[in-house]
């Protein structure tokens, strides 16, 4: 019988990283770090032993993390996440920091946010967290994606409204809003990168092609769902930010700007619908 400090040590020699592997014990074990090494010598039971193989043989082929322990953390909240969404990544955090900064100048008292593609929630939940003003929709294609979401926002004490939909077909005709966020399937549909991330829904992935029909879609879309002075903003790869610029130029949107993901990439772009626009 391996002790937790001999499993995690044949675990790095698989090539698991050294915080993943304490985090997929932690996990199993129901302890944190500290705990696990301060254990080190205590024996790790048979059955425990064989579903941290499990785990640690899983991760090394590539599956992410989160999956593994059913969770993922997203500013500053615990968020579950399956198969079923994509896992929240840090540079997603960039697009609500610019919502954030936007929102108190928009709408009123309440203003409407709608998030389209919600995945897990991530988006749309934090914002709603974090300004508990907001009136927030959010939208996805995936039933199942929208189960993950309404449970998280559930686990939160959270209320939102929710539609399940592609794009704008998920909202009536009339639907207005002061906001509207996106991270929508933007890798292009031969990226080296995929395979990579084959343990991911490709649909929230790659629209296949150039990687921007998802992004037009929104772009075309959006001027009949924002009020006048409204801001789209949008997530996009490392190298789009001045084809999804003059998407929204050509679309008639003021005030395009850019902001920059932790690695100083343009990862997101929005602009503004005039505000004597009121068709």
């Amino acid at each position: 019988m391996s002790s937790i400090a001999q499993a995690l040590a044949t675990a790095r020699a698989g090539g698991i990283d050294r915080l993943d592997a304490q985090w997929l014990l932690g996990h199993l074990l129901a302890h944190d770090s500290a705990w696990l090494l301060a254990h080190g010598d205590d024996a790790l039971p048979e059955e425990q032993a064989t579903a941290y193989a499990d785990l640690c043989r899983r991760r090394a082929a590539g599956e992410p993390l989160a999956y593994l322990v059913g969770e993922a953390g997203f500013h500053g909240l615990t968020l579950r996440v399956t198969p079923d969404v994509l896992v929240p990544r840090p540079d997603t955090e960039t697009l609500v920091d610019w919502a954030l900064d936007l929102l108190p100048t928009l709408g009123g008292d309440h203003p409407h946010v709608l998030d389209l593609g919600t995945g897990s929630g991530a988006i749309a939940l934090a914002v709603a967290h974090r300004h508990a003003a907001a009136a927030v929709t959010a939208t996805d294609l995936s039933p199942a994606a929208l189960a993950v979401a309404q449970g998280n926002a559930q686990a939160l004490g959270l209320a939102l409204r929710w539609a399940q939909g592609a794009w704008w077909q998920a909202l009536p005709a009339d639907a207005r809003f002061d906001l509207v966020l996106s991270n929508p399937p933007y890798i292009a549909g031969g990226d080296p990168h995929l395979p990579a991330l084959r343990h991911e829904p490709l649909l929230a992935l790659t629209p296949g092609g150039d990687g921007l029909d998802a992004l037009r879609v929104i772009v075309a879309g959006a001027p009949a769902h924002l009020a006048p002075g409204g801001w789209l903003l949008l997530e996009h790869g490392w190298d789009q930010a001045p084809a999804v610029a003059a998407l929204l130029a050509d679309a008639g949107f003021e005030a395009i700007d850019h902001r920059r993901d932790l690695g100083g990439q343009a990862r997101c772009t929005g602009g503004r619908r005039p505000i004597g626009n009121t068709g």
